[in-house]
């Protein structure tokens, strides 16, 4: 977690490694490297970036300049494969690893095979997240530096960060002092997930590292102190198509409004590791998420959970009202000069007992916001998400004009 623009808190939980017959089960620890997937992509858009500070490449530049041979080369821009607005067709869209994946490939077949073929539209006019537009980029870095991506990410980037854990997991898996990575079939036990063919991640999701250094890369794009201020000013502005119409995304990263503020987001995923990284720019804050088992929504979760406490917003006056009724029903109590007379029927003292005794004992929720809110019958219905460790709920609530409540509903979360 970073808060005021600087790492705060790094905290590992959970195994690392599972117990087997043979050995019992290692717990994770913050020294620990994960695979963080696609957030690889802002590194590799990063390297782009710097390129075009040093006045060797322009984002306006057809990928065809570089690489010859990609359908509509000499049309599609960098810009546009940054943005997943070019067009080619995405190589591994799937959440598992197929079989021809599991051998060794080279970014150049990776292209002939799928940069050849037709765009699934127009460049500019449609956005669609594709890994083959950062083999695209990938392969531009190594083109105009003559040295592997790898080299150039730790020369401008990594060494200058001081992010010594980072490793090219597309080069080589991780060792046996890092977390294993773990995936499942349907409901079945967790096993060691199969390792890609080397060469398959490349630019589009080759690295691993500690939750620590992507908090350390995380503290550079708070104090923009890698790139130039223009350059972040492209990479976290959202790209629009051709008809004007948002894609949400940026260079390398979502660009994402949420209560007024502007998060800069991305997540990965590769065979039996899932990532988050979030961070919310202009208020200095941002966590970074890391986890060994594929499929799964976890790192999502605990970022959404964690970012708006890190931010402090205070609720809103909904929230606020609502949060102070749940926890005067917590201790048996409701204030009924809140309450609307059908409300007022509706909490007897049976009511208020079920209450407390079925809340009570969650203590303090980890978050209590709202997350929808529309008119019906003459009154603001708003829904509030309540989450607890291993428990969420969702109040639902109906307001008059007046302020009185007709409403104050709390069921276990679908």
């Amino acid at each position: 977690m970073v808060k005021g623009g600087k790492l705060v808190y790094t905290h590992a939980y959970g195994s690392a490694r599972l117990a087997t017959d043979s050995s019992p089960a290692i717990p994770a620890t913050p020294d620990m490297r994960y695979s963080i997937g696609s957030i690889s992509k802002q590194f590799t858009a990063a390297a782009i970036l710097l390129l075009q500070q040093d006045g060797r490449l322009s984002l306006d530049d057809a990928v065809g300049k570089y690489i010859p041979g990609l359908t509509q080369g000499d049309k599609v821009t960098i810009r546009q494969v940054l943005s997943h607005t070019s067009g080619y067709q995405d190589y591994w869209p799937e959440d598992y690893v197929m079989t021809p994946m599991l051998q060794p490939e080279s970014a150049q077949k990776i292209l002939d095979t799928w940069g050849k073929k037709p765009l699934d539209f127009e460049p500019g006019t449609k956005w669609q997240y594709s890994n083959t537009n950062y083999v695209i980029a990938g392969r531009i870095v190594e083109i105009i530096t003559g040295h592997p991506l790898m080299d150039f990410l730790v020369e401008r980037i990594f060494r200058p960060l001081g992010m010594h854990s980072v490793w090219n997991s597309d080069e080589q898996k991780l060792t046996h002092v890092d977390a294993t990575a773990y995936y499942r079939h349907g409901l079945g036990p967790l096993r060691p997930a199969p390792k890609e063919g080397r060469g398959w991640m490349f630019a589009a999701g080759e690295l691993a590292m500690t939750a620590h250094d992507l908090g350390l890369w995380d503290e550079s794009l708070i104090s923009r102190s890698v790139l130039s201020s223009d350059s972040y000013k492209q990479m976290f502005t959202e790209v629009k198509l051709a008809d004007g119409k948002g894609t949400h995304y940026g260079l390398g990263v979502f660009v994402l409004e949420q209560g007024g503020h502007t998060i800069i987001e991305h997540s990965g995923e590769v065979s039996g590791f899932v990532s988050d990284n979030a961070a919310v720019i202009d208020d200095g804050v941002a966590i970074a998420v890391l986890t060994n088992q594929d499929a799964v929504g976890a790192a999502s979760t605990i970022t959404k959970l964690a970012l708006p406490v890190l931010e402090g917003t205070p609720p809103t006056p909904a929230e606020q009202q609502a949060i102070d009724i749940f926890h005067g029903l917590q201790q048996g109590r409701i204030d009924r000069s809140l309450l609307a007379p059908n409300l007022s029927d509706y909490f007897t003292p049976e009511a208020v007992a079920d209450f407390q005794a079925s809340l009570a004992p969650l203590d303090e929720p980890l978050s209590f916001k709202q997350v929808r809110e529309s008119l019906r019958g003459g009154m603001t219905f708003r829904v509030f998400q309540i989450v607890f460790p291993g428990k969420h709920l969702s109040l639902t609530t109906y307001t008059y004009p007046d302020g009185k409540l007709e409403q104050y509903l709390i069921a276990p979360a679908e």
